[in-house]
């Protein structure tokens, strides 16, 4: 294992030199801030983007956007922010063992010492509370599928342990909000929403099977399991498979939610999206290098730029 030893301030190792945590949060709350992943932001919109495709799906669905949407859009930022922090403080309480072991996971702040295993509990806690009092603002068929997606985040840490797709349970876990989104637009859940739920497991397998190759070594070691460990050498042609099925899913879900309601130029304009995103993580392709784990991060983090892409198409199509 190599030798990435917690730095003498605290900053986790694979964090951003210049993120805002280290540079400008008080000192005695940045352990705490470092638990909810605050000082690497690319989780939060892994997590957001999902809903706002949701949102942005029901609303051509039906073509009658609302003054609450603008609400569901900021709820679910808010509530993404909250409960990745929650989910990523019940991931470092249980892999704290793991942790320890490897390179770039012990400079966080539980293996570190920044944080005891009590006051992560209690920091989970207040997260998970505040994101409840966010979700009770929301239609009771979706906040019934907000408190759903608790099993899934509490079942996720463990994952690693029994098989070799751990990935899977990270995508069913992070893409909950497009069908949570949606069915806070629509007051129900339909098929458009959970083909789009679909295309966002298949692209968190895309960027998660790359953001976990710079692991491996240290993952064989301890006997943790992943799907780049699982494919190792032919990752490439895994990723491909991933990539297509993310964009037939995700246009799938398009043509089932814009007909037939919308007009043919909306429809056009949203399957944009998926085309689009599709290049993009093609384009990602081309600079895949597993045994470079600078790379691979930098790979893994382009991925808020793959998910904002369908949204940008959708919002035109919103207005065609």
């Amino acid at each position: 294992m190599q030798g990435n030893a917690p730095t003498p301030d605290g900053q986790v190792a694979d964090a951003p030199t210049d993120n805002w945590v280290d540079r400008y949060a008080p000192p005695a709350t940045r352990p705490f801030l470092r638990l909810s992943r605050a000082d690497r932001p690319i989780g939060t919109w892994l997590l957001l983007i999902p809903c706002w495709w949701g949102l942005g799906l029901a609303m051509l669905a039906d073509q009658s956007p609302r003054w609450q949407d603008a609400w569901i859009a900021l709820g679910c930022a808010l509530g993404a922010w909250l409960m990745r922090g929650a989910g990523c403080t019940w991931n470092d309480i249980t892999d704290r063992e793991f942790d320890a072991q490897v390179a770039r996971t012990r400079s966080r702040p539980i293996p570190s010492g920044q944080v005891s295993v009590r006051g992560a509990v209690i920091w989970m806690g207040l997260q998970a509370l505040l994101a409840f009092a966010i979700l009770l603002t929301f239609n009771r068929a979706a906040i019934s599928l907000g408190v759903l997606s608790l099993l899934l985040v509490t079942i996720y840490p463990f994952a690693k342990r029994f098989t070799w797709w751990p990935q899977v349970f990270l995508g069913l876990a992070f893409n909950w909000g497009a069908l949570l989104a949606w069915t806070a637009h629509a007051g129900a859940l339909h098929w458009p929403a959970v083909f789009l739920y679909a295309a966002g497991i298949c692209w968190t397998l895309f960027y998660d099977t790359i953001y976990a190759h710079q692991d491996t070594e240290d993952d064989a070691l301890i006997g943790v399991k992943s799907t780049a460990r699982l494919f190792g050498a032919n990752t490439v042609h895994w990723l491909k498979y991933f990539l297509v099925a993310t964009v037939a899913l995700m246009a799938i879900a398009v043509i089932n939610a814009a007909l037939p309601a919308a007009s043919i130029l909306a429809l056009v304009l949203a399957l944009g999206g998926p085309w689009a995103m599709g290049w993009h993580m093609a384009w990602q392709l081309r600079g895949f290098d597993h045994s470079d784990a600078t790379r691979m991060l930098h790979l893994f983090r382009l991925n808020r730029d793959t998910g904002l892409i369908p949204l940008i198409f959708l919002t035109a199509a919103l207005f065609a």
